[in-house]
Formats: C-alpha cells, structure tokens, sequence
C-alpha cells in the first residue's frame, strides 16, 4: 500500500474522516500518516474503547499511524459518529466545569490539556480544562 504525502491544514479532521470512512465501509483497520498528537488522540481512543488498537510504523520518509478498527458480531462498527469540534479557524477550549456529557453519557469528548490528551470525564474529574478536540459516540 503507498500513501501520498499531502499537506493538511487539519490533520485530525483527517484522522477522524479516515476512520469513520472505514468503519462505515467495514474495513479492518486504516493507515496514516502518523505524529504525536494523532497517537495520542488514538491512544484515548483505544482506552476508551472504540478502536481495538494502534501500531506505529517507522519507515522512511514519514512512520506511518495504523488504526485497528473495532466491531461487534454483527459487524456494526463501535464508532457509531464522530464529530471535530475545534478546528484549526475556530478553537474551541473549556474549563472543567464545563465540559459536558456527549449524547446523554453515551460517547466521550477528548480534550487536549496540559497534562496531555484524555478523555472529558478524565479531564473532569483531574479538574483540568483545555481544548475540545472532538466527540465520538
């Protein structure tokens, strides 16, 4: 498989566009390019429980991030929407407080913070606020 290097003025949107295209398409898994914040916004995602996992591959020119997507006996995928919430234009940031339930408790926000990427109820309960990256249920 060969992957284009595109420059991107967002990439996470990229990011989430490429999983919700391949969940909704069934596919296995999907490949990247691959950084730090990507991995980390994966690594919640992971723990959260909506992908099965991540590998991160160091080949030249750029390593490259793959997703492993996750689905249940029925192939449903377990990311059922997502959506980005601040955007390169518009950022979007909160305190504590403030952060909300997605959809009645039944998604997560992530939230970037000082203290790294976690999840809103994470955020929540460390009483750290910071930038809404996006909600997925």
């Amino acid at each position: 498989m060969t992957t284009m290097s595109v420059t991107l003025s967002d990439p996470i949107a990229d990011l989430l566009t490429r999983i919700r295209n391949a969940s909704k398409a069934t596919h296995p898994s999907v490949t990247l390019p691959s950084s730090k914040f990507k991995e980390s916004v994966v690594k919640v995602l992971a723990e959260a429980g909506y992908i099965d996992g991540y590998l991160v591959t160091n080949e030249a020119p750029q390593s490259l991030l793959r997703v492993d997507l996750k689905y249940n006996a029925e192939l449903e995928p377990a990311v059922l929407g997502l959506k980005r919430i601040s955007k390169p234009g518009l950022r979007i940031y909160t305190g504590f407080a403030d952060i909300g339930q997605v959809l009645g408790g039944v998604g997560i926000s992530v939230i970037s913070t000082s203290q790294g990427v976690m999840t809103g109820g994470q955020a929540r309960r460390r009483r750290l606020g910071g930038e809404v990256i996006c909600h997925i249920w």
